[in-house]
Order: structure tokens, then sequence, then C-alpha cells
């Protein structure tokens, strides 16, 4: 009778009288735990040309292989982060440059920062940080790693001008646990097709872009020292502790001037915008 139970079973399954056992979900394989997922987002609209979109992309590079950066990762609990990069410029324009790469030691960091300046460079037109943040927002949390914390370290030369508001996309993000730390470039540099410039980019980035524990913003002020920036920004990202401040500064290390608000309001961008292509058709 021991060896007539187990064909009736087999029957039993084959005639849809047992349920079947539930598939193994490709999802629920335990994720390696890192330190921080760290996403970067990088600026390349019309303000941007091809010569100063390698300048950054380079930055990035050598900024995430330098040694200081490789010793703060190897500084974390886990002595690992999981690191992405893309670029974007209007609501319908972000690229990936690179998925999801575990960094851990200077080989693997050498080896995305050979990744990122190989991959061919481009540009586009319009500047549209509240498309990169919900852009970001999906991609924590979709490759094998699970970070303790979450950053999303957005640089760019402009304030946003496409997409809608980009304030309620940053505090979008917010509620997903995702902080938002920022790079504003501010050379002076005229933009290419006659848009204004914003001087005080730097209080933009801080009033309407930036935001959740121990957020911050480096500012660049030119794309030869970019990388510089890129590099203390990338060692403070790195060293943070989950819901801390950072108690010091250093030199390019911008805190808050206008409090919770911008003063001319996070709908500059656009309103710039509208003056500009106002006066393009009327003349």
């Amino acid at each position: 009778m021991r060896f007539r139970l187990p064909a009736l079973l087999v029957l039993a399954w084959l005639t849809g009288l047992v349920p079947a056992l539930p598939a193994m979900d490709a999802g629920a394989a335990e994720k390696i735990p890192v330190d921080l997922e760290l996403l970067l987002a990088v600026d390349i609209s019309g303000s941007i040309d091809p010569d100063e979109a390698r300048l950054q992309r380079d930055g990035y590079a050598k900024a995430i292989m330098h040694p200081a950066v490789v010793k703060a990762i190897r500084g974390g609990i886990h002595g690992k982060i999981a690191l992405a990069y893309f670029e974007w410029a209007d609501s319908y324009t972000q690229g990936d440059v690179l998925d999801w790469a575990l960094v851990s030691d200077q080989a693997s960091a050498e080896a995305v920062a050979r990744r990122l300046v190989e991959h061919p460079i481009r540009t586009a037109r319009r500047t549209s940080i509240t498309g990169a943040i919900l852009y970001a927002i999906p991609r924590f949390g979709s490759g094998p790693y699970k970070g303790v914390r979450q950053v999303l370290d957005i640089s760019g030369d402009g304030p946003n001008n496409d997409g809608g508001p980009v304030d309620l996309a940053r505090d979008k993000a917010l509620a997903a646990g995702i902080v938002i730390n920022g790079l504003p470039i501010m050379n002076g540099k005229q933009n290419t097709w006659g848009f204004p410039m914003l001087e005080d980019l730097d209080r933009y980035y801080e009033g309407c872009v930036i935001g959740g524990p121990g957020s911050f913003m480096v500012v660049a002020e030119s794309f030869d020292t970019f990388g510089e920036a890129v590099r203390r920004k990338l060692i403070l990202e790195i060293a943070q502790k989950p819901a801390t401040k950072v108690k010091k500064a250093p030199a390019l290390l911008q805190r808050a001037q206008s409090g919770d608000q911008y003063p001319k309001g996070c709908d500059v961008g656009e309103r710039q915008s509208q003056d500009f292509w106002r006066r393009r058709f009327d003349q």
C-alpha cells in the first residue's frame, strides 16, 4: 500500500483534484545588502554642449574610482554600494548609461568608470528635473541590491521648465523614502539658444529640488571644477549615516539660505520659458 499513495497523489494533481504548488517568485530571492543605493541623474539638456557633456561624464568616472571615494565605500557597514547612472533632458528624454552595479573596491570602481566613459555622448533640448525625478523613483529597489539608504543625486545647470511642477515630483520621491541631493552647475555660461540663466540656481535647488533627511548640495562653479565637486559630493553621500545631517560643510557645500521656500517660486523656469518663446514669436 505504501507504493500506491504517491501514484494516487500524482493522478490527483494531474486531474486538478489537488492544486499545483505555487510557482517560485523570481523577485522573492534575497537581495544583496548594501550601504547605499545611489542613482546619479545628469543633465544633458540644450544648455550643455557635447564637450561639456563629456566633461560631466569624465568627472563622474574619475570621481567614482578616486581612492578617497573607494575608501568611503569600504568604510560602510557592508563596505559596498549599488550605483546607477542616467542622463536626462526634457520630460520624455531619460537614458540609462549604467544599470545598478556593485562597487566595493578599487577594481569594481574602475570597471564602473570604464563603462561610463565608453558610453556614447548625446544632448537634447529643454530641462525637466521633474521628468528625471519621476523616472528615478521606480528605479530604486529594481535591482538585485537593497540599500540602507536610497539617494538620488541630480546635477544640472538650469531650473525645471518642462514636465510639471518640480516641487510636487520632489515631494513624491521624499514620500517614497528617497533623499534628493543636488549639484547645480553655476558657470555663468550663456545658453546656446539664448535662453536666460538663473543666477541663484543654488537657492532654487535648495528650495525646490533637494530634500529628505541630511539632504544637501555641492555647487560646481564651472565644468573645469566639476570633477572636484562630484568627488566631494560622493564622499559626503557615501559616508553619511541614515537620518543624519552633515555637521560640517566643506567650502563647496552650500546649506539652506532660503528656508523651505524659494522666493521666486519653483515655477520660475516655466515662466522664463514662456517669456522667452513669447518674445521669439513676437519678433
